[in-house]
């Protein structure tokens, strides 16, 4: 299997998504320390600057436009050299406005990816399949984190290293990982084609009107948890950088062995059953965060965020996949980042604001509301009669082929690499 174009890939993209995994959740757990105790930045400033690290997710469609000629795969690994790049760069800042300008270019190379990685993903496999296939790449991803964490928590732990060399470290990293997935085979459903998939430049349309819902109350709920969450337990109950990737390595761990899992319940129920209950568990995590009294609950709520999270994302990419075709798929995922900036740049300063009158809980109560809204929108789901016009088409046109062929369809390489053992056994499934 693995000698097959599909099966490369397969290889390359979980290795990409290690790698990427490694360097994304590794700075994140940096950074917050970075931010306060070299940078010495106060509340209202982690709004701030998750704000301006948003900007350049609210211009991706913009990218994704003049780059629809090239193929995704060189986009990805262009975006994780930028991301890496920057991300070394950051280490060597002694400043707010010093390090803005690297926080941004990074943010380009991570979004870009963002868009791309799902992509890249559902092209290995078939439709039916796909929550499964993001799934094993969720977890390898988080096996990628699980192992980054434990160095930096070893590393910071022991003071073995200080701050900048570990950035470049990450950066170093985050280059590899666009080394690993440069070479990725053009595929579709599965299997090999002569040439990229055609896409468009930008797509907008009335058809996937809820996913652009469920993409913007996304980007209003998880950018207060991405802004404040690891900002409370550090002000609040002054965790440091060994006590903070401590926690991150549970959070990584529960993710590696669930997300596969996670990936074949929207496969087997569905977009509209599975992400109802996530959002749910959003708003029991966030009030939870709000109400907590000590440490151990705060980690707990924590831990359950993190344990329905990557479930968003996956659900809302397979469900754009059932209801568009195949070339509006890409610029449709890069217009949904799109749209989860244009509320992750607004609600990350107006909360860093608030929280100069009130206190942090009350940002995340904000944040419950927030995924109460997306579990309304998430009990109007119905992929099949949902799809585009053009989608409509294309189902009807592929039956009509198939009932005059009389012909069965042959092997799916999608499917061969789906029902395959996970790499890496345990890791259950960047």
């Amino acid at each position: 299997m693995w000698s097959t174009p599909g099966g490369r890939g397969f290889i390359m993209l979980a290795a990409m998504s290690a790698l990427f995994g490694f360097a994304v959740n590794a700075q994140q757990g940096l950074f917050t320390n970075f931010f306060e105790e070299v940078l010495h930045m106060e509340g209202p400033q982690f709004g701030y600057i998750t704000a301006i690290r948003e900007v350049p997710g609210f211009f991706l469609i913009l990218l994704t436009a003049v780059l629809y000629r090239v193929s995704l795969q060189r986009v990805t690994a262009g975006a994780l050299l930028l991301f890496g790049v920057a991300l070394a760069l950051i280490g060597f800042t002694s400043s707010f406005w010093g390090v803005v300008p690297w926080v941004v270019l990074s943010s380009l190379g991570f979004h870009t990816v963002l868009q791309t990685q799902p992509a890249l993903g559902m092209s290995l496999t078939t439709e039916s399949r796909s929550g499964r296939v993001l799934g094993q790449m969720a977890a390898i991803g988080q096996a990628g984190t699980f192992v980054a964490l434990l160095v930096i928590l070893v590393a910071f732990q022991f003071e073995l290293v200080s701050f900048r060399p570990m950035f470049v470290f990450l950066g170093v990293i985050a280059v590899l990982g666009g080394v690993a997935i440069v070479r990725f085979p053009h595929l579709h459903e599965g299997r090999a084609q002569q040439a990229a998939v055609r896409r468009e430049r930008i797509v907008f349309r009335r058809a996937y009107k809820y996913f652009y819902l469920l993409n913007l109350f996304d980007g209003a709920r998880q950018q207060i948890f991405f802004s404040f969450g690891l900002w409370v337990l550090v002000n609040r109950f002054h965790l440091g950088v060994a006590q903070i990737s401590g926690v991150l390595l549970g959070v990584a761990f529960i993710s590696m062995v669930s997300a596969s899992w996670v990936g074949t319940m929207i496969d087997r129920f569905g977009e509209r059953r599975t992400l109802s209950l996530v959002n749910l568990g959003f708003v029991v995590a966030f009030a939870g965060y709000a109400l907590a009294n000590n440490v151990a609950i705060a980690i707990l709520c924590y831990m359950l965020y993190w344990f329905v999270g990557p479930v968003a994302p996956i659900g809302a990419a397979t469900y754009l996949r059932k209801i568009a075709v195949p070339e509006e798929v890409a610029p449709s995922l890069g217009m949904g980042v799109t749209l989860l900036h244009a509320t992750a740049i607004v609600v990350p300063v107006a909360v860093g604001y608030i929280l100069n009158f009130v206190g942090y809980q009350v940002p995340f109560f904000i944040a419950s509301g927030f995924a109460l809204v997306t579990f309304v929108v998430t009990l109007r789901l119905d992929p099949h009669a949902q799809r585009s016009a053009a989608r409509v088409a294309m189902d009807a046109a592929g039956a009509e082929a198939r009932a005059a062929s009389n012909t069965g369809a042959g092997p799916d390489l999608g499917d061969a690499i789906s029902s395959g053992p996970s790499p890496g056994g345990s890791v259950g499934g960047a």
